[in-house]
């Protein structure tokens, strides 16, 4: 399984073949992970990637299970599974 590498910052173009779009603004974006990558804190598969480039961030509903974060300089990564 690849794992999203944030070792030097995130770019989803990276990764674009494997993620599908669902959501983007200008500071934000929502993407489901079609391919099973792997995520960058636990390494696991995860469903949904938020990559924001916000200062703040509000979420409207929990989902039911884990959450992960990740943080380049730039961004910063919701992961949930």
């Amino acid at each position: 399984m690849t794992r999203i590498d944030v070792a030097d910052g995130f770019g989803v173009h990276d990764y674009r073949s494997k993620l599908k779009l669902l959501r983007q603004d200008a500071g934000s974006m929502s993407l489901r992970n079609r391919e099973g990558l792997g995520c960058p804190a636990c390494g696991e598969a995860f469903d949904r990637l938020f990559v924001s480039d916000d200062a703040t961030v509000t979420f409207d509903a929990a989902p039911d299970g884990p959450i992960c974060l990740a943080r380049t300089d730039e961004r910063l990564l919701v992961l949930t599974h």
